[in-house]
């Protein structure tokens, strides 16, 4: 179920053979995201679990189960900008439902992340994934 954002990524990594170039493209990712306002990165919108700094902002249009989900999110190492990057493309778009169906570890796993990451790395992107389906529940929910 993945989106089209996310497939692409992935053929990219298919494409790309040496973990050092996936890895700096993970970085490339993350430059292209745009930046949070300093405003927003408050204790609401941080994420506990990760070494980095991590902030997700969910944007939600619509209401009940139906809406569409996204996020901007912000973090203060660039290789975790890059995760972001990612999850913003597996998950954007997507309606607030089909967010919480998404298996992210079948579909991360596409790229090799979890054999690559650090186990801090993997613990704060399985802390982002928590994340992003608890604001995605509660969306659906409201």
């Amino acid at each position: 179920m993945a989106s089209a954002a996310f497939e692409e990524i992935a053929e990219t990594f298919e494409f790309l053979d040496d973990w050092e170039d996936r890895y700096r493209h993970v970085i490339e990712l993350g430059k292209e995201l745009p930046r949070l306002d300093d405003a927003v990165k408050v204790p609401a919108t941080k994420v506990e679990g990760c070494a980095s700094q991590v902030w997700l902002l969910p944007r939600i249009e619509g209401t009940g189960p139906a809406a569409r989900f996204d996020f901007q999110g912000e973090s203060d190492a660039m290789i975790v900008q890059g995760l972001i990057a990612i999850l913003h493309a597996l998950y954007s778009g997507l309606s607030v439902t089909e967010v919480g169906v998404v298996d992210a570890p079948a579909e991360l796993a596409r790229l090799g992340l979890n054999e690559h990451l650090s186990a801090q790395r993997s613990n704060g992107l399985r802390a982002m994934v928590e994340r992003i389906r608890k604001l995605a529940s509660e969306a659906a929910a409201a």
